[in-house]
């Protein structure tokens, strides 16, 4: 599977897409409404911060606690009902004088019951697509979510401009109860990849397994640690340059649209396992051109080739569907994305830390060193050895996905 016209064509792939650029479209509007909101009632820089991005340090909950539904649930049914509970959830946040513990109660659930959805999602498209046009699908889906975002924080912000905070939180929530529209719609009933019930004890049992392969380990943290660690470095571009920061971040949107382009749409799969480690190494290095202190023009375009490197993310999460048993494939990816988006929060703390000791124009380049350092390291577990030419790693058989699959 080679084209766009493929992918569309495949079944049930593209009432997924749209549940995913519904689903984006809502959670950047609503979010951008409701950090307005909270710092129009609070004028707190701090609470209105983590109104808008909290919500992703509860992927780890999600991932720690929760995720083994994301295999042992219907995926059709899994869609609809957590699209439903972030409708509740956007419609709970609009209610008039809502405490803050209790705004901050709903963010929790929502990123933990968010995480779970990402999971369900991602192994339905892994079930849906064959093998080789995993990269493909899986490039569209980001590359939708990148052009939704800027789209919607784009309608957000004149949505906002005519109507309350409150009014268009609600608008977010009617169009998550559309998504749930459209999951049951849309997508055909399958039964669950595992047996069993969900539990907290499986989902620990499962992630065990999953970081007892070293091959499964080195993806997992290969695909954190170097990419959070480059968030910190975006995360500084406002302290670094207020007057252009929205320049860096277009150009930083426009080089990970083009690597996700590439890879997914142009590469082969040799190609793709030569630029792997380069792309990976790609993430980092322009950044370290900070401590020149370039000029804008220079500065944006190192932002842009840099995210060019984030397409390996999309390597490391073809690599990791090659290491995991199809039952184990919603957890697994579910598992990844949570811990990204978690590592990229840790790194804008980190960031933000070093450039108040030291400044931002030396802590870009110091996080990305660290990256580049990281990356290296992790670059002898992440060569390709001969147990995997057959199956999905030397320490994990069939059987025993088979028993952690069981009830």
């Amino acid at each position: 599977m080679r084209t766009y016209r493929q992918l569309l064509a495949t079944p049930q792939f593209t009432p997924l897409l749209l549940l995913a650029l519904i689903q984006s479209a809502a959670t950047t509007v609503g979010v951008l409404a409701l950090g307005t909101l909270v710092f129009r009632t609070t004028d707190s820089p701090l609470l209105s911060a983590l109104s808008m991005f909290g919500a992703a340090f509860a992927q780890l909950l999600g991932a720690t606690f929760l995720m083994s539904a994301a295999d042992r649930l219907p995926p059709r049914a899994a869609l609809c009902s957590v699209a439903l509970v972030f409708a509740a959830g956007e419609a709970a946040l609009a209610v008039p004088g809502l405490p803050p513990a209790a705004l901050f109660g709903v963010l929790l659930v929502a990123g933990a019951v968010g995480s779970v959805g990402t999971g369900v999602r991602l192994g339905l498209l892994a079930d849906v697509l064959p093998a080789e046009g995993y990269v493909l699908g899986r490039s569209v889906l980001n590359m939708a979510n990148s052009t939704m975002q800027v789209g919607g924080f784009a309608l957000g912000g004149v949505l906002l401009q005519f109507l309350p905070e409150r009014t268009v939180l609600l608008l977010c929530s009617g169009l998550y109860a559309a998504s749930a529209l459209l999951a049951r719609c849309g997508l055909r009933r399958r039964a669950a990849r595992a047996a069993g019930r969900p539990s907290v004890r499986e989902t620990w049992r499962v992630n065990a397994v999953l970081w007892s392969s070293a091959a499964r380990r080195y993806v997992l943290l290969a695909s954190w640690v170097p990419n959070g660690l480059v968030v910190g470095c975006e995360a500084l571009f406002v302290s670094y340059a207020p007057g252009h920061a929205g320049v860096l971040y277009a150009a930083a949107a426009a080089g990970m649209f083009a690597g996700y382009l590439l890879v997914g749409r142009f590469l082969t799969a040799t190609w793709r396992e030569r630029l792997a480690a380069p792309l990976r190494l790609l993430l980092a290095v322009p950044y370290l051109v900070f401590l020149l202190h370039p000029s804008a023009p220079l500065a944006a375009s190192a932002a842009a080739l840099a995210s060019v490197g984030f397409s390996a993310t999309l390597l490391l999460q073809e690599r990791l569907a090659q290491l995991t048993p199809p039952s184990l494939t919603g957890q697994t990816q579910g598992l990844q994305t949570a811990g990204m988006l978690t590592m990229q929060g840790v790194g804008a703390a980190l960031a933000g830390a070093l450039a108040t000791l030291l400044s931002p124009a030396v802590a870009i380049p110091v996080m990305a060193a660290a990256s580049i350092a990281v990356t290296l390291a992790l670059a002898p577990g992440l060569r390709r050895r001969p147990q995997e030419a057959g199956g999905y790693g030397e320490e994990v058989s069939d059987s025993s996905a088979a028993r952690v699959a069981g009830p």
